[in-house]
Parts: C-alpha cells; sequence; structure tokens
C-alpha cells in the first residue's frame, strides 16, 4: 500500500525499495512467509551480496533507515515510480525515466484528467501516470495480452493504485476503446507497432473540447505513417521528440595559470624562460566534463492535439465549401 501515500513506518504488505548500491536495487514485499519453488511455505529470507535479510524484521522501522546485514549496510527506501521503473519486474520493454518525464509534460496532465493508455506492458509509465492524476483522475490501461493484464491488475491492487486504474485485455487498433470511453478522454498514449490503426477511435475517445496524443515508436517510419493518419484527422501542433540523457561530471581540478610576462621582453633567453616555467602557479576549479558517449535510441515520441469539435467542424465547412 506503499504507493498511494508518503508513510513514515514500514507496515506489513507493504512494497519497499531495497537499496544495496546506484545499480543495485530491489523491490521487495513485506510479508512473513513466502512459497519456494516446491509450493511451500518458507521465512522469507532476501540474499544479498551484503548478507541475508529477514525482511518481515523491517516491520516498524522508518523508511529511509539503514539497515545493518553482516557484510554491510543496505536502504529501504519507499517506492515512487522512479524507483519503480529501476526494480519491476520485465515483462516486456518498459519506457524509463527521461521519456516518461518528457511524455508527462507533453500531454498536459494534471490531477481529475482521464488518460488511456495502450500497451499496459510492465506497468511502468502507469505507475508515473497515475500519480499525476489521482486523486479524482483515472487511467484506462489497455494491453491485448490477457496474461500481462491480470498481473498489472494485481501489482495495481498490491501498491494502492487500484481505485485509480482499470485494466482491460483488449487489441484496440481493432475493437477500440470501448462505446463507454466516447468523449469521456483528456489524453490518450499510444505504445503500439501500428499506433495509426488506433488513431480513428482516439478521435472519438477524446472529449468534444479537444485533448492530447502521444505516441511512442523506436523506429522513424512508424512516425511517418503516424504523423500522416494525425492530420488527416484533423490533429495539430504535431511534434516529435527524441529524449537523450547526457550525463555532466563536476569536480574540482588544479589547472596552470599561464605567466606572460615573459612577452615584454624582445629577447628571452633560455635561462628566463626555464625560471617562469619553474614559476608556474595553480588554481582549483570547480569544472563540469560531458561523458564521452550518450545512451542510445530508446524511441520517438510524437505528440498531437485535437482541436475542439466545434473549430473540427468549421474547418470542414470551409473545406467544402472552397
Amino acid at each position: 500500500m506503499s504507493f498511494n501515500k508518503v508513510k513514515e513506518f514500514i507496515e506489513e504488505g507493504d512494497v519497499i525499495i531495497l537499496y544495496l548500491g546506484h545499480n543495485n536495487m530491489h523491490s521487495l514485499e513485506i510479508k512473513a512467509k513466502i512459497p519456494n519453488k516446491n509450493g511451500e511455505m518458507v521465512d522469507n529470507v532476501f540474499q544479498t551480496k551484503y548478507g541475508a535479510l529477514k525482511v518481515f524484521s523491517l516491520v516498524g522501522h522508518k523508511y529511509g533507515t539503514k539497515k545493518k546485514l553482516s557484510r554491510g549496510w543496505a536502504y529501504v527506501l519507499q517506492p515512487t515510480p522512479e524507483l519503480w521503473t529501476l526494480t519491476v519486474p520485465h515483462r516486456t520493454q518498459i519506457i524509463y525515466s527521461p521519456d516518461i518525464s518528457l511524455i508527462l509534460h507533453l500531454m498536459d496532465l494534471v490531477p481529475g484528467s482521464i488518460v488511456i493508455e495502450t500497451g499496459t506492458g510492465s506497468g511502468s509509465l502507469s505507475h508515473a501516470l497515475i500519480r499525476v492524476i489521482r486523486p479524482h483522475g483515472h487511467l484506462f490501461t489497455f494491453d491485448f495480452h490477457e496474461q500481462r493484464v491480470n498481473i498489472a491488475q494485481a501489482e495495481f491492487e498490491k501498491h494502492g493504485l487500484s481505485k485509480f486504474v482499470s485494466s482491460s485485455c483488449k487489441d484496440v487498433c481493432i475493437e477500440g476503446f470501448g462505446k463507454e470511453l466516447e468523449t469521456k478522454a483528456d489524453a490518450i498514449f499510444l505504445d503500439l507497432p501500428h499506433p495509426w490503426l488506433a488513431i480513428d477511435y482516439a478521435v472519438s475517445t477524446l472529449k468534444k473540447s479537444g485533448g492530447k496524443l502521444c505516441s511512442f515508436s523506436p523506429c522513424i517510419e512508424q512516425v511517418q505513417r503516424t504523423c500522416a493518419k494525425l492530420i488527416s484527422k484533423g490533429f495539430i501542433e504535431l511534434n516529435t521528440y527524441e529524449c537523450l540523457q547526457r550525463e555532466v561530471h563536476v569536480q574540482y581540478k588544479n589547472l596552470p595559470i599561464l605567466n606572460l610576462e615573459c612577452l615584454q621582453y624582445e629577447n628571452v633567453d633560455k635561462d628566463m624562460a626555464q625560471e617562469s616555467e619553474n614559476e608556474k602557479q595553480e588554481v582549483k576549479l570547480l569544472t563540469a566534463m560531458h561523458a564521452r558517449s550518450l545512451p542510445g535510441h530508446t524511441g520517438f515520441i510524437t505528440i498531437a492535439t485535437l482541436p475542439p469539435f466545434h473549430v473540427r467542424k468549421m474547418e470542414i465547412n470551409l473545406k467544402s465549401k472552397d
């Protein structure tokens, strides 16, 4: 239940993030017993490189606690969508935090927004969407794979988010989003192999006052076909982005101060030049250096706006007169 609100103390049933290092984090459920490979219930003990942790012993501790293990330390953190993205069990390829942050910004989401997500996958983006739109908004998420839908539903329930999200097993490219969602959505997110096939349904699902449609595609050819379809359906303000995160290493460096006194003289003998070289001074400065390489391409993010219904109707009437 620890995703739903900020908590001070760990309780039974919570999902926690065990932090062992920057690239070594694990999500654990606070339970006394768990089934082993044979289906037998055994003590919930998690093995780390710093020693074994009895998970249920964390009950009553504060979030942020530094837990001593036999060969080191671990920190117990409250989960956030960002930490969940780093520890989520991968059922599909996931969208990571740099892309997620840009998607949330472009879709103009606020608490109370009604959002449709296609391609639930591992639920990485779903958790971030829910945090933005709660407490009065709702997420409708679709996936064609029934097992992934069932697992996602169980995770939302376990994380205390089930009242903010509805999961459905459906191929929206063929069946659409359902009549019950027509003119209900503020924004739609498409993570599909053929997103252009869902755009007809998206037009009827977005509110009559208009809304945002965002599509995530790894290939530029997908983007081209999607944009062509969006334009044909009256979408405006089309933009496509690629989000690449660049690391900047900040560190202190000792840099030499250049002595230019010797330039005052026309003839400078070697001894004077050597003396000037020996008198070089250094200054300690805070510097920033870019990493030599950037993380690779993940996908293209296309955002478009559907104008209000009366504006679209007006444009259709003007075109018919021409």
